[in-house]
């Protein structure tokens, strides 16, 4: 799978770092499916080295007996990696060339792991990717304009499937990401398949979703209301094209119920983030947030803005996460639902979900999806 989660979750499990307690890990080679030559190196490529394919600090050495080891010293938590013969073109898969789930290792003492591996992708020829959207996912532009941030984005819509024979003006959901919503074909690592979902739902149950790409090298910092290690923060611009071009376009062009009780902006990790901000910031608009495995960690003054805002007493709030994502995920999520909750939002609407052994990724989110509309949908 080429590049996994590589814009989200190393981002999300690279905080890691800071927690105390080193442990020491061993990395031994179990059954490796061949190797193309006698040079071909093994590299680990995972959270802890913001997974790079041929990390040289992360290369296994021949041990002498005709495997592979590596010794490592790590700070104790949870992180996800694969294994590589030096780039993502070569990375493990299964025997029969279908991609595997990344690896998950919860360190908390000094421990041995035996890697196995199965097959290498290169060994098989690529899958052809196909369009998988159905018939109510529309490209509302290649080139959406956003002049707040000075650049162009493609922008998705789902329709429900009854409203070119009605009237009917619908509720909207924002989500940011749009590349991973409908379409594996766009999507690096698998969809939400948040467009199959919504064409099986009862009728008065129907939303507008809207889904706007992220900008790749860009996403970051577009989905950053601050400043970090990682550059400028333009996630105050972004949200502001979000209340001040986007929805105002989606209000004159579609039929839509423009009221901030029928309007959710969604994500996951920054997206997540993101979410958050904008409905604290923007609670006339946004009256709903999805919040799926929020990337808090990167910006701890979104904490601060929860303590200073006071935040509407009508806005609602869906808070979810694997407890396999990271260390610090799980607390961060809580802590920042007991500051909404803090602020008098009644629990039915800021509710926590916990969700054992998931990891970071569109799989989880996936499962995550119906719950969350469930949940969104009724009053």
């Amino acid at each position: 799978m080429i590049k996994k989660i590589f814009f989200c979750a190393f981002l999300v499990f690279g905080q890691s770092f800071l927690l105390l307690g080193q442990v020491k890990i061993s990395f031994k080679s179990g059954k490796i499916a061949p190797l193309k030559t006698a040079s071909d190196q093994l590299f680990l490529a995972g959270s802890f080295n913001n997974w790079n394919p041929a990390d040289t600090a992360w290369k296994m050495s021949a041990d002498g007996n005709g495997g592979f080891m590596l010794l490592k010293a790590l700070a104790k938590g949870i992180y996800n990696y694969k294994i590589t013969r030096g780039s993502w073109g070569a990375v493990e898969c299964s025997s029969t060339g279908g991609s595997v789930d990344n690896r998950t290792l919860s360190l908390t003492n000094d421990t041995t792991v035996i890697v196995d591996v199965a097959g290498w992708q290169d060994n098989f020829a690529v899958a052809e990717k196909k369009h998988t959207a159905t018939a109510q996912v529309h490209i509302i532009s290649d080139k959406f304009e956003i002049p707040q941030l000075g650049r162009q984005r493609r922008v998705w819509i789902y329709l429900p499937a009854g409203y070119t024979s009605s009237t009917n003006k619908y509720p909207v959901i924002y989500m940011h990401d749009g590349q991973n919503l409908f379409d594996t074909y766009s999507s690096g690592y698998g969809e939400w398949g948040i467009d199959e979902f919504l064409d099986k739902v009862a009728p008065g149950k129907e939303c507008i979703v809207v889904g706007i790409d992220h900008g790749g090298s860009e996403r970051i910092s577009e989905y950053d209301p601050y400043d970090s290690r990682y550059g400028k923060g333009r996630g105050v611009d972004y949200t502001e094209f979000l209340v001040k071009t986007l929805k105002p376009y989606i209000d004159v062009n579609y039929r839509t119920k423009k009221q901030a009780k029928y309007t959710t902006v969604a994500g996951s990790s920054m997206g997540g983030l993101i979410s958050m901000y904008a409905a604290i910031k923007y609670p006339n608009v946004f009256g709903n947030a999805g919040i799926f495995s929020p990337a808090f960690w990167i910006a701890p003054q979104i904490y601060d803005l929860a303590k200073q805002t006071s935040i509407n007493k009508k806005s609602r709030f869906y808070f979810v996460c694997g407890d396999a994502e990271s260390d610090q995920m799980v607390s961060d999520m809580k802590k920042m639902a007991n500051f909404v909750q803090q602020k008098g939002i009644k629990l039915k609407n800021s509710p926590v979900t916990i969700i054992k052994g998931a990891s970071h990724n569109e799989k989880q989110w996936n499962a995550d999806w119906p719950d969350f509309y469930n949940w969104l949908t009724e009053r």
